[in-house]
C-alpha cells in the first residue's frame, strides 16, 4: 500500500507539473553586450499558428542561447562589444577569424530573432496606407507576396530563413538566407522574416513546413511591421 500510495503520489505531482503556466525555459545568458529581448505578448498569443510551448523553447532556450554565443566570443573585444548589433553584423570582416563563425551564427541568430518577436502577437490581415502601397508596387499585391514568400520558404534546404528587405527608399524584395545568416550582413535592412528552422515549427507541424508558413501571417502584426517599414524609410530601423 506505501508503494501504491507513492507511485500515485508521483504521477499526480507529475502531472501538476505538466500544468503549472507559464513555464520558464530561459537560461541566463553569460555578462556581454547583448541580452534577450522579452517576448512582447504571452508564450500562448500565437495560437493561431504557433503553440505555446514551442514559442516558450524558442525564445527562452534557442535565442538565449545566440545570445550567449556573442557574448562569449565578444569578450575580450572591446571595439566589436561596443557596436550595436546591427553594425556588428554589417562589419563581420573585422572580427578576428577565430571568432568570427560564432559572431555569424550567434549574433545573426539574436538579430532575426530579435525581429522575429517583433512582428508577431496580431491578427493578421493586410497592412494599410504607405506600406500597402509598396506591397502593390514592388511585390505584386498582397496575395503575391504570401504565394512568392511561403514558396520561398518552402524552398530553403535545411534550416534558414525567408525575409522581406527594405530600403531607405521604401523598396521591398523577398530574399532568403541559411542558417542564421542576416540580409544586414549584406548591409541590407528586414522589414519581416519568418523562421523555417524545424524548432520554429516541428512540435505542432512536424516536417509540414508549408502549412506552418501558410498560418504565420494570421498572427502578424501589420501596425508593428508598418512601423518597421517608417522607421526603415527614416533611417532608424535596426534589427
Amino acid at each position: 500500500m506505501d508503494i501504491q500510495r507513492r507511485t500515485l503520489f508521483l504521477g499526480a505531482a507529475g502531472l501538476a507539473a505538466l500544468a503549472v503556466p507559464n513555464r520558464a525555459w530561459a537560461q541566463a545568458a553569460p555578462a556581454g553586450p547583448h541580452s534577450l529581448p522579452a517576448l512582447p505578448y504571452a508564450p500562448n498569443a500565437n495560437e493561431a499558428a504557433i503553440d505555446a510551448t514551442t514559442m516558450e523553447l524558442h525564445h527562452g532556450r534557442h535565442h538565449a542561447a545566440q545570445v550567449a554565443g556573442p557574448n562569449t566570443a565578444l569578450n575580450g573585444q572591446a571595439e566589436l562589444s561596443a557596436m550595436p548589433l546591427d553594425e556588428l553584423l554589417m562589419n563581420l570582416g573585422r572580427a578576428p577569424e577565430a571568432v568570427r563563425t560564432a559572431l555569424r551564427n550567434n549574433a545573426g541568430g539574436h538579430a532575426n530573432h530579435s525581429m522575429f518577436w517583433q512582428i508577431m502577437g496580431g491578427q493578421g490581415g493586410a497592412p494599410t496606407g504607405e506600406l500597402l502601397a509598396a506591397v502593390d508596387r514592388d511585390l505584386g499585391g498582397m496575395d503575391k507576396l504570401r504565394t512568392d514568400f511561403n514558396t520561398a520558404g518552402a524552398r530553403v534546404f535545411g534550416s534558414g530563413w525567408v525575409f522581406v528587405t527594405v530600403s531607405n527608399a521604401g523598396i521591398l524584395a523577398i530574399t532568403t538566407k541559411p542558417n542564421q545568416d542576416s540580409p544586414l550582413m549584406d548591409g541590407q535592412r528586414v522589414l519581416m522574416g519568418n523562421d523555417v528552422w524545424e524548432h520554429a515549427y516541428y512540435l505542432r507541424y512536424q516536417n509540414r513546413r508549408p502549412e506552418y508558413l501558410t498560418n504565420w501571417w494570421n498572427v502578424l502584426n501589420w501596425n508593428a511591421i508598418g512601423e518597421r517599414f517608417t522607421a526603415a524609410k527614416a533611417g532608424t530601423l535596426r534589427v
